[in-house]
């Protein structure tokens, strides 16, 4: 027997540590949980654990973001469902104020409370905040914006040419017509213009009719004999009185009936009959014994004068304007220069919704000023006798509901694509985090059936390693 090496122990010990190895690696995986806990153990599901790990982290953040995100765009919705409130008041306070029962000092009082809603909406504006974020203050520096056209009240077309004007044309009207201005209703009264287009149209040749001019009616008679006048039968041709010819008259031509027709004269053909103002009245614009009645200038004057007030409404830089469209014809078509006023540019902030550096990840949140400049009520005013500076202040007080309206609209947009972005995120982290457990954890069924087997082959191994040493020991009966 051959003891030198003591071979079978050796064999024996080799095969112990082997097993204890695999019991030692066991034991780790059932302790930690892990099938992979070093690089050696799996080096390529290292790679593929550890890249999804980073994308699992990543999207729990961005998942967090997006939370934040919603938490923000409901801060500045809830402070905007306020200024909406704040604003239907003033819009019921503007109507009120624009009723012609309201006395001065009513006017006073809900001037008072519409100074007082216009100051707590700057405050919301400026206080409201998100995690030290300033919400409906916009960001620093400012822009200029245009003030939302306006056409008074009065009966035409409004056309906004996005060029800071607008234009404005009034509905055609004739001698007559009524037209309501300023929130007053007027006639329009007949000049000595009109009165000599009357006769020119009832003059056309071939379709001359009678005209009557002061209770004289004119009647014409074609030419006839040698046309001289001389006779009944030797006509000509024109407009004689009550259509009858005698000795030294002469026809009288569309120009003769015109300057019959003096300024005041009463001019009537086919049933249309028109009252020319005097000089004097036809100058100023208005009937001297009748307010009521005006001319087309004076129409267009006064609508005019509307059209500047209903536009200077929030023009806090002073550039409302209005001019004839057509320079030197005052024929109802007008150019409105808009109102500006200077605000702070929109806060813009970007929220992170992925793992990756992709732009495709940035959602874009954009949230203009929300302060009384802003909206286009800075200033608003409602005490004057009239009552029309209320009616315009609820055109404006409009627009500013719309702006509040389209912003929370907006934001809304946002909240709920936001809450489309968690659920996404939700799941594509269960998923991959599915995925990355099946590759680094431990089946603890499984393990614990290889540690149960390495423990009988660890206990056996000891057994054998004992009796391999223990065999050795019958060389030593031999020497003695």
């Amino acid at each position: 027997m051959i003891v030198q090496h003591n071979i079978t122990a050796m064999n024996a010990n080799r095969m112990l540590g082997l097993t204890t190895g695999s019991l030692s690696k066991s034991t780790e995986k059932l302790s930690s949980g892990y099938r992979i806990n070093r690089a050696a153990d799996d080096a390529a599901g290292l790679t593929i654990s550890e890249k999804m790990r980073k994308q699992i982290r990543g999207l729990d953040q961005a998942s967090t973001n997006a939370e934040d995100g919603v938490s923000s765009v409901q801060t500045a919705e809830g402070a905007l469902t306020e200024v909406h409130s704040m604003l239907q008041r003033m819009n019921e306070l503007a109507v009120q104020a624009s009723n012609g029962t309201n006395s001065t000092s009513d006017r006073q009082a809900i001037q008072d409370e519409i100074d007082q809603l216009n100051t707590e909406i700057d405050r919301v504006s400026e206080t409201t905040k998100f995690n030290e974020t300033y919400l409906l203050k916009g960001e620093s520096g400012t822009k200029t914006i245009d003030m939302k056209a306006h056409d008074a009240g009065l009966k035409g077309t409004l056309v906004t040419n996005g060029d800071g004007t607008a234009t404005f044309t009034m509905d055609s009207f004739a001698v007559g017509d009524k037209v309501s201005i300023g929130g007053k209703t007027y006639t329009i009264g007949a000049t000595k213009a009109d009165t000599d287009d009357l006769i020119d149209a009832a003059s056309q040749t071939g379709k001359e009719k009678d005209i009557t001019i002061n209770g004289t009616t004119y009647k014409y008679l074609a030419e006839s004999g040698n046309k001289d006048d001389s006779s009944a039968s030797d006509l000509k041709g024109g407009y004689y009185a009550d259509g009858k010819w005698a000795t030294g008259v002469t026809a009288k031509s569309a120009a003769d009936l015109k300057a019959a027709a003096t300024a005041g004269s009463t001019v009537s053909v086919a049933g249309k009959e028109l009252t020319s103002l005097k000089d004097a009245d036809a100058t100023a614009g208005v009937k001297s014994n009748d307010p009521t009645v005006i001319t087309k200038a004076k129409a267009y004057e006064l609508a005019k004068k509307e059209l500047l007030a209903a536009n200077q409404i929030g023009d806090t830089k002073g550039t409302a304007a209005v001019a004839d469209k057509n320079a030197g014809a005052a024929d109802g078509s007008f150019t409105i220069t808009l109102g500006q006023a200077d605000v702070a540019n929109s806060l813009s902030f970007s929220l992170h919704v992925g793992a990756d550096a992709d732009m495709t990840n940035k959602i874009q949140v954009n949230i203009d000023s929300m302060d009384s400049e802003s909206l286009g009520i800075k200033g608003l005013n409602v005490m004057d006798d009239s009552g029309n500076a209320a009616t315009y202040a609820i055109d404006a007080i409009s627009d500013a509901v719309a702006k509040v309206s389209a912003q929370r609209s907006a934001l809304g947009a946002v909240q709920n694509r936001l809450e489309h972005t968690i659920d996404n995120l939700d799941n594509v982290v269960e998923n991959t985090t599915s995925a990355e457990s099946r590759i680094r954890d431990t089946d603890m069924a499984e393990e614990m059936v290889n540690y149960s087997k390495n423990s009988i082959l660890q206990q056996a191994g000891q057994s054998m390693l004992a009796q391999a040493n223990q065999a050795n020991q019958g060389v030593l009966s031999l020497l003695q």
